[in-house]
C-alpha cells in the first residue's frame, strides 16, 4: 500500500501518522520531534520507500514569539534514516506554502542523491 496523508489536527497526526501524544504536548506540531515522527509514521503506515513530512505556520495568523509565521519544519527519510530541518520563510501564506513544497522536494532530492552516491 502506498499513498499520501494530509493531517492538520493533533488527533489525525496521532491516529494516522503515529505521532506520540507526549511529543505534541511537549513540543507542538511545528517541531523537529513531530515531523520526524510524522515521516516515520508515514513510512510505516503506507509502506512508501521514502517519506516527507511538513509542519509549519503558514499564516497569516497563528505565529508566536517562539514560532513566528513562516516557521516550517520538514523531515525526509526512509526506514533506516530521517533528516530534518527548520526553515523560516515569510509572512505571506501562499509564499510559505510554495516555499515549503520547494524546500521539501529539494531535501528529498538531496536525500536520494546521498543514498545513491
Amino acid at each position: 500500500m502506498h499513498g499520501s496523508v494530509v493531517t492538520y489536527s493533533y488527533e489525525m497526526k496521532k491516529r494516522i501518522l503515529l505521532v506520540k501524544n507526549d511529543t505534541l504536548e511537549k513540543y507542538g506540531a511545528v517541531s523537529e520531534a513531530c515531523v520526524r515522527e510524522m515521516a516515520e509514521g508515514l513510512i510505516l503506515t503506507t509502506g512508501v520507500d521514502v517519506g516527507i513530512a511538513i509542519s509549519g505556520i503558514a499564516g497569516p495568523s497563528g505565529g508566536t514569539d517562539d514560532k513566528p509565521v513562516g516557521t516550517v519544519w520538514i523531515a525526509v527519510g526512509n526506514k533506516d534514516k530521517v533528516v530534518s530541518k527548520c526553515f523560516q520563510f515569510y509572512k505571506d501564506r501562499m509564499v510559505n506554502i510554495e516555499s515549503s513544497a520547494v524546500a521539501a522536494l529539494d531535501m528529498l532530492r538531496r536525500f536520494i542523491k546521498a543514498e545513491y552516491s
